[in-house]
């Protein structure tokens, strides 16, 4: 099962925080190689259509990679790898 279909599959309900489990996957991208620094990652309505969570979810998981040193958002560009 992939990580998106993962994502959609949690318990809502449950203790997992879906936005957590978002950033986990884009941070897995980013050690795994798969973005590298300076890529841009996937816009907030892209990321919400693949993980099949609302907007605002995505928004607070950006938030999390920003808080952990992972990307950084240029208004007006997208936000990147570093």
């Amino acid at each position: 099962m992939s990580e998106a279909e993962e994502i959609r599959n949690l318990d809502r309900r449950g203790a997992a925080l879906v936005y957590a489990a978002v950033a986990d996957a884009v941070a897995a991208q980013i050690e795994s190689g798969q973005l590298k620094s300076g890529d841009r990652i996937p816009g907030e309505l892209d990321m919400a259509e693949t993980y099949g969570v609302a907007r605002m979810t995505v928004a607070r998981a950006v938030r999390e990679l920003r808080e952990r040193g992972l990307v950084q958002t240029v208004r007006g560009k997208g936000t990147f790898v570093l």
